[in-house]
């Protein structure tokens, strides 16, 4: 009878045993993959900020040729009327595009480790 008791929990604890390994493998698994993911997106992410960089650089090198080239005081003041408006516009564009895309990231980032623990 001790020996039965003994053998049966020898059986469960291995198994048992067994079934962690398994399972840090696979959370191991998932976590590589997100870390993955992660790095794509945040390679994603930094192409986007260096976009909209490079895009500002030019829109200002455009700003002060148009800027120079005024004549007088009201036009000087509807060109800057015109810039600011395009440029608070743009603004709120790219900060609308970045927040979508670092959502984006987020979320798929996250995607793999709730499919994983959604199964545990």
């Amino acid at each position: 009878m001790v020996a039965a008791t003994i053998e049966h929990a020898t059986t469960a604890l291995k198994s048992n045993v067994e079934k962690m390994s398994g399972d840090a493998k696979d959370n191991a698994k998932v976590m590589s993959k997100s870390g993955t993911i992660a790095m794509d997106g945040f390679q994603e992410l930094a192409k986007a900020y260096q976009d909209i960089a490079a895009r500002n650089v030019e829109k200002l090198g455009d700003a002060l040729k148009e800027m120079s080239s005024v004549k007088t005081p009201v036009e000087f003041f509807e060109v800057q009327q015109k810039l600011i408006k395009e440029n608070f516009d743009a603004a709120v564009s790219d900060s609308r595009a970045i927040a979508e895309l670092t959502a984006s990231v987020f979320s798929t980032v996250a995607e793999p480790m709730q499919k994983r623990f959604s199964v545990i």
